[in-house]
């Protein structure tokens, strides 16, 4: 699959060539102008520790990791995997899922953040 199957809606923000790939939603629209900065659907893949520690993530693991965040301390999927290329392949199915409306993001908050939401509804196909 790779990454030349992502969604038209998602951007690969960076990419760095063995290693950590990040994935933006919308960064047209989710933008530091119209939004708080953090509000920024991104997806990391990246063999980083998932240890809840400080610094953890800096130190590499045999496990790859696709994690989809709504915003940076709001994580709503992880799929791990053993190679980086799985790993890419997970992101892509999870930018899809998430374009199609298929992901939980209200679920997440405990004080949503109202117009995000409804705008990530809009752009999604969900219904509030």
């Amino acid at each position: 699959m790779g990454l030349d199957a992502l969604p038209e809606s998602w951007t690969v923000w960076n990419e760095q060539p063995g290693g950590r790939v990040i994935l933006a939603y919308r960064p047209d629209v989710f933008d530091a102008d119209e939004f708080p900065a953090p509000c920024l659907p991104t997806i990391y893949v990246t063999n980083g520790s998932r240890a809840n520690r400080p610094g953890a993530g800096q130190y590499q693991t045999e496990e790859w990791h696709a994690t989809l965040f709504a915003e940076p301390e709001v994580e709503l999927t992880n799929e791990t995997r053993e190679s980086r290329e799985a790993a890419v392949d997970a992101a892509v199915t999870v930018a899809e899922r998430f374009a199609a409306g298929e992901i939980d993001y209200r679920g997440a908050y405990q004080e949503p953040r109202e117009a995000y939401l409804d705008e990530l509804d809009a752009r999604t196909g969900r219904e509030a």
